[in-house]
């Protein structure tokens, strides 16, 4: 394990895993697809891309469980608290990258959301309350 710094510590809910990211990359999105919100059973998850040699590990990582979708793309939560913490897409795996849910950190520091993708699937009920560009996929199609 890495000590690196201060910032940009987390865990999961139970605090038996716990990371810390040294540098994101720039895109941070606000994802509203279905598997986001049935993988964190709220309107949309805010992940944050790291390439894997900036994530590091402080203790727990033996807990991480993981969920492989029908597209390929692979979740990772804590088995013992259910805490949503990763997501990983064939891109992903071919840029040597992971997205951490930003909500997993304790202290974050100059990471925000830059806009909100996928909002073609956005939940009914939601309703938008910032200036952020909204794509109908990934970074695709503007609403």
């Amino acid at each position: 394990m890495v000590e690196v710094s201060n910032i940009n510590k987390g865990s999961c809910l139970c605090g038996a895993i716990q990371f810390e990211v040294e540098r994101f990359e720039p895109l941070v999105g606000h994802c509203h697809c279905k598997m986001c919100q049935k993988f964190h059973g709220a309107a949309f998850s805010t992940f944050g891309e790291v390439k894997r040699e900036y994530l590091h590990w402080h203790s727990g990582v033996e807990l991480l469980s993981h969920y492989r979708a029908s597209n390929d793309s692979v979740r990772s939560f804590c088995q013992r608290c259910g805490a949503s913490l990763l997501f990983e897409s064939r891109f992903n795996r071919e840029q040597c990258t992971v997205e951490i849910a930003l909500a997993a950190f304790d202290n974050l520091v100059g990471v925000k959301p830059d806009a909100h993708i996928y909002c073609e699937s956005k939940a009914a009920w939601l309703t938008f309350e910032d200036d952020l560009p909204k794509y109908l996929g990934y970074r695709d199609g503007k609403c």
